[in-house]
């Protein structure tokens, strides 16, 4: 079967059926806006995601749902740039 690009709504499950993180894949690659909880329902991770790789702010939460730390991570082009550097070294 053929993995389309069209964005599709994703749900994981901890062991217990409970709901373990939601966001939205294309072709099965993460994209776009993504949360991950606690098996007590509380969100314990936000970010957003481009074309499977972990861009901008990502927020960790406490059990009280408080900012617990902001991590900032690099834009979609440096990692681009990287990438293409590294196979540069490789040839």
């Amino acid at each position: 079967m053929a993995k389309t690009n069209k964005l599709q709504r994703h749900t994981e499950y901890h062991r217990d059926g409970s709901v373990w993180a939601k966001g939205r894949t294309a072709g099965g690659i993460p994209t776009g806006s993504w949360k991950w909880f606690r098996k007590d329902g509380s969100l314990m991770r936000s970010g957003t995601f481009e074309v499977g790789i972990q861009v901008g702010k990502w927020t960790t939460y406490d059990k009280t749902g408080a900012v617990y730390k902001v991590t900032l991570m690099k834009s979609l082009s440096a990692v681009a740039k990287k990438q293409v550097r590294s196979q540069r070294k490789r040839k």
